[in-house]
């Protein structure tokens, strides 16, 4: 009967393992060049790996030959990495490191809570993996999935040590803290100390605290941060007030760089993050928190559930109180939120109890309304009045995913939770991937802008006006140069400028005694080019 059971139990694992595999490489990797690098950030992050590639410099991150000291450089570093394994410098390389680090986290939580909360390993892991903002900043280029990934590990080392007392634990906490910082600066180490006291707080240990500082640990840390800090300070000696003080200070006690939201903003992203668990993830949270007594009275005995809802609620609160708000800040707090319901959803199966027809509802209901959205958003991209076929999908779908949805929860409780809202949630990405993603990258991404610029023949220099910093940047990467702006410089020679549509007559304004001559444009983005003459003139003010 042993050796049943344990093949019983290896079989289960090989399964729980293929399933991992395949919803990571659909989740992270699917379609991950169907869409340009967008916004301002993502062209700008690959462009710096780029340069740090081309320059064989791996300590100073540099934009277009000047020091770029806005992050520190594990990203960069992971895609120099991924340009050099996929055989050159491309979007969906840029992006590959986010896909494969997210999908190492979902296995590390995997392995963790199969070994501290058995029976949930395969929840925790697959909500993670399933929601909104793990799927979106999975496939970005960005620096926030590996800060998010570098800190989940921490947290969870920290966990591990607590509930275990096992010092190996607590020197991963230290190890991953260091790559978070390595990641995105002292953020890890400020969000860390800040749930670890909140902890201590709640649990009245204040020895907490002065337990977790273990001198091997500390010097782990620093064996990790100090090289690359040293020797950038050293190669550039404005790097401490550039990242300390300006990027890291003054982004979150001032609106330097004009991301300025109300402070209730992470609330409702924070939400829309958790799709589309959010319904269930509130109920953990609710019922955490009414557990929080007994976490007091018997030392232990909620920990996990305690230590999940600060982690979870804490990042959201501090960066409430930051003056520069981006989505992405918040990122951190979701997988606490996902392995909090795995949690939840264990302790309700053990005590077979099933949700509340409401509670069954309310979340039948998001998940419908996540399905109508795939359907609806290409047409608003487009901004095209739905077809009647398609309204009549819409609403089938969405019918038929309230209906079976709320019957399941309502007849077999708990324990189909997780199947049954990843198959909308499979249905919803695999639309998105097919309808709106290739409309994203026509109405954001800069490629299509350079593949219409390629089209009109060779062109050396190419500026912008009037338009937002995605193009500029995002032709900076694809091009591989130096954008000059109209706002800081315009140049002498002869060159293509891509600007809002309509801007003739104001770039012929700016630029007397030169020809200015429309040669094409983009419609989608609302861009047209025109082909200015490199005759030397007196530009007005």
């Amino acid at each position: 009967m042993n050796q049943k059971l344990t093949l019983n139990d290896r079989t289960r694992r090989s399964i729980d393992l293929i399933a991992l595999l395949a919803f990571c490489g659909f989740f992270f990797l699917a379609g991950i060049d169907t869409i340009g690098l967008v916004g301002a950030d993502e062209p700008r992050y690959a462009q710096v790996a780029r340069e740090m590639l081309e320059r064989h410099d791996w300590v100073r991150p540099v934009l277009y030959g000047h020091p770029w000291l806005e992050k520190p450089p594990l990203y960069y570093w992971c895609a120099v990495f991924s340009y050099k394994a996929t055989g050159g410098v491309t979007d969906w390389a840029a992006r590959l490191p986010a896909g494969i680090l997210c999908s190492l986290m979902i296995f590390f939580i995997y392995v963790w809570a199969r070994h501290f909360r058995r029976g949930m390993q395969l929840d925790a892991a697959l909500i993670t993996a399933a929601s909104a903002a793990v799927i979106g900043f999975g496939r970005s280029a960005s620096t926030d999935m590996p800060l998010t990934v570098m800190f989940t590990a921490a947290m969870l080392c920290w966990y591990g040590w607590h509930s275990s007392q096992g010092r190996g634990w607590l020197l991963g906490f230290y190890l991953f803290c260091g790559l978070g910082t390595l990641a995105k600066g002292p953020v890890a180490v400020v969000l860390a100390a800040l749930i670890i006291v909140a902890l201590a707080a709640v649990r009245r240990d204040g020895r907490l605290v002065l337990r977790t500082l273990w001198p091997a640990g500390i010097l782990l840390y620093l064996a990790i941060i100090l090289p690359w800090f040293i020797a950038v300070q050293r190669a550039v000696p404005e790097f401490f007030r550039i990242f300390f003080l300006q990027h890291n200070l003054e982004r979150y006690t001032t609106d330097l760089y004009r991301h300025h939201q109300p402070f209730w903003y992470f609330l409702p992203v924070t939400l829309l993050a958790l799709v589309p668990w959010t319904v269930f993830v509130i109920a953990a949270v609710v019922d955490a928190l009414r557990g929080w007594r007994s976490s007091v009275q018997q030392p232990g005995t909620e920990d996990l559930r305690t230590f999940l809802t600060l982690w979870l609620l804490l990042p959201v609160l501090f960066f409430s109180f930051s003056q520069s708000k981006l989505a992405g800040y918040i990122l951190p707090s979701v997988p606490a939120g996902a392995i909090l319901l795995a949690d939840f959803i264990r302790r309700r199966e053990e005590a077979e109890i099933k949700p509340p027809s409401w509670l069954a509802l309310l979340h039948a209901l998001l998940c419908a309304t996540m399905l109508a959205a795939a359907l609806i958003v290409p047409f608003k991209l487009l901004k095209l009045p739905m077809t009647r076929s398609a309204m009549i999908v819409t609403g089938a779908l969405a019918v038929t995913a309230v209906f079976t949805l709320w019957l399941s929860l309502y007849n077999q409780g708990y324990h189909v939770l997780r199947f049954i809202t990843l198959v909308p949630v499979v249905i919803a990405f695999s639309l998105v991937l097919r309808g709106t993603t290739p409309i994203i990258d026509l109405l954001q991404s800069a490629r299509p802008v350079q593949a219409a610029i390629s089209a009109l023949g060779q062109v050396p220099t190419v500026a912008v006006y009037d338009v937002p910093r995605s193009v500029e940047y995002g032709l900076g990467f694809y091009r591989n140069q130096y954008i000059p702006n109209y706002e800081r410089e315009t140049p002498d020679v002869d060159h293509l400028v891509v600007a809002a549509a309509g801007s003739q007559k104001e770039l012929e304004y700016r630029l007397s005694k030169r020809s200015v001559t429309r040669v094409g444009g983009f419609h989608w983005q609302k861009l047209d080019f025109y082909l200015v003459s490199g005759k030397p003139s007196e530009i007005r003010p």
